[in-house]
């Protein structure tokens, strides 16, 4: 116990000195300042929730209309940030975060957010592993002898710190557990941001989940008090935001004017997207989505938002980076790899073409495909900022133009929601965020969206291509079905998961996040 905090949980001794006294301190003082302004802008979020449900239509605002008529840009981008043109993501697992760095991708955003399960552990000792990373040290020894290390040209490193719905409950200051995006954030900004300037780099981050630039302007004062607390340049935090909420979309503009001088870019975060425009339309019979595998970024909605992120970025200087390729290469079979890369050619060049910056992907083993589509179009530039889209035209209703031609809810795709949600939420309860799972690389963002569409179509007394209701009744029928497919509701946490996926799929009122209520279930 100190005067600043509590720590509920031992610091695991992996975690060596990144969990300082000094750092939580740190962290401490973060929380103090600018919690009570995250917990008013959380209820402000409830209150928009509301009105949306309650028939308001999101859409552009007319208060900031000034920002988006004005003549601003970011700030210029940081020499290792300026060609983005891959970026390979994944959790702090210390092999892991190696192998990204020296995947050949220009940038790894080592994730505490999505692909990782928030245990106390994988929080901390994940700390250490960005530590040791930022500095060049990072080592890891197999059992069988075999050694890695990092190779000279790794990639350069950003952080995505939780989102500011969450809390890290292994921590109380005031008698309150800590907020774990300033937990996340302070810890890596302490220890990290000296010596990454000392290393010709900086302190960076992805912001996820953000609803609104009031929600940038609190980061931004984060990075301003953060940098002025331990004496660094101001200006040197650079921050690139996924736009993985429908009402962020509405103020992209307006987010990167709150970040200017600590932009570095937006984000298309495709799959949380989707997974959003499910939660806020979730009540509307004329936004009913199909399949998931349906929901492609060629459909209506999905291309007009990306193509406005595009215009956003290129109009303020700002990189525009793609969405997340979640295929995963297998050694066992050729023919499904051969289709996994044909995809990912396909939404690489899609995006490049686009006017896109650079992009993401999940595996190593996709970093070169999506390289060779952005040299073919950037060649030497390091970007393509200067690609103006000047024909893409803001437009609210095609953001919200969500009937796909062709569209279906099938019986596959039920059952596959239904796998899906289990194993993923099988695979977090037991520590591991990022799962592969029938050759995709499934995160959080990914169940949300099968957990929500099962809601969603219960709701609405939606029927399958065959017919049939999809009714709480037949849900538990697949999802016995499924768990049964896996080896039964002993096996690993499925009783668990299970307990966790009926509590988000029958209950009336539609559960924000899964990671709430499941966060209680971690060891």
């Amino acid at each position: 116990m100190t005067d600043s905090y509590r720590l509920v949980t031992e610091v695991p001794a992996e975690a060596g000195d990144a969990v300082s006294p000094e750092a939580l301190a740190f962290v401490a003082s973060l929380h103090r300042t600018f919690n009570p302004r995250r917990e008013e802008l959380l209820q402000r979020r409830r209150a928009r929730h509301a009105a949306i449900l309650n028939g308001a239509v999101p859409d552009f605002l007319a208060e900031t209309a000034d920002i988006r008529a004005g003549d601003w840009q970011v700030a210029p981008a940081p020499a290792d940030l300026n060609d983005r043109r891959v970026e390979i993501t994944g959790p702090t697992d210390r092999k892991m975060l190696i192998n990204a760095l020296n995947s050949g991708a220009k940038v790894f955003m080592a994730d505490h957010e999505d692909a990782l399960s928030p245990t106390w552990e994988n929080v901390t000792v994940g700390q250490k592993n960005l530590a040791d990373a930022v500095r060049k040290a990072i080592r890891f020894e197999q059992e069988d002898g075999r050694v890695y290390e990092l190779n000279d040209n790794p990639a350069t490193l950003l952080l995505r710190p939780r989102g500011w719905h969450l809390i890290e409950s292994h921590v109380e200051i005031d008698g309150e557990p800590c907020s774990a995006s300033l937990f996340d954030f302070g810890l890596y900004f302490f220890n990290n941001a000296q010596a990454a300037l000392d290393r010709g780099s900086g302190p960076y981050f992805y912001l996820p989940k953000m609803e609104s630039h009031l929600e940038a302007r609190l980061w931004n004062d984060v990075f301003t008090y953060a940098e002025e607390q331990l004496g660094i340049p101001y200006g040197t935090v650079r921050a690139t935001v996924l736009i993985e909420t429908i009402l962020a979309a509405f103020e992209m503009e307006e987010i990167l004017y709150e970040l200017r001088d600590h932009a570095a870019g937006l984000n298309a975060g495709r799959w949380d997207y989707i997974f959003s425009m499910i939660k806020f339309l979730r009540e509307s019979s004329e936004h009913i989505l199909p399949d998931r595998a349906q929901v492609t970024m060629k459909v209506p909605f999905m291309s007009a938002y990306s193509n406005l992120l595009v215009k956003t970025c290129h109009k303020r200087g700002a990189h525009a980076i793609g969405g997340m390729s979640a295929f995963i290469p297998t050694r066992r079979d050729a023919e499904v790899n051969e289709r996994a890369f044909a995809a990912v050619r396909e939404d690489k060049e899609r995006e490049s073409n686009a006017g896109f910056d650079g992009t993401w992907v999940a595996h190593p083993g996709l970093v070169p495909v999506a390289m060779e589509c952005f040299d073919a179009v950037l060649g030497d530039q390091p970007n393509q900022k200067t690609r103006q889209r000047d024909d893409v035209v803001p437009d609210a209703g095609a953001l919200l133009a969500t009937a796909i031609d062709g569209g279906q809810v099938t019986g596959d795709g039920l059952y596959l929601n239904v796998s899906v949600a289990l194993q993923y939420i099988d695979n977090w309860l037991r520590g591991n965020g990022a799962a592969a799972i029938n050759n995709l690389m499934e995160d959080a963002a990914t169940a949300e969206i099968s957990r929500a569409q099962v809601w969603q179509w219960i709701r609405h007394g939606v029927s399958t291509s065959d017919g049939q209701l999809v009714d709480r009744d037949r849900y538990q029928a697949v999802r016995d079905a499924a768990i049964a497919d896996l080896g039964g509701i002993d096996a690993n946490r499925y009783r668990d998961a299970a307990e966790i996926l009926d509590g988000l799929i029958l209950n009336d009122d539609f559960v924000e996040f899964l990671t709430i209520p499941a966060y209680s279930y971690l060891d």
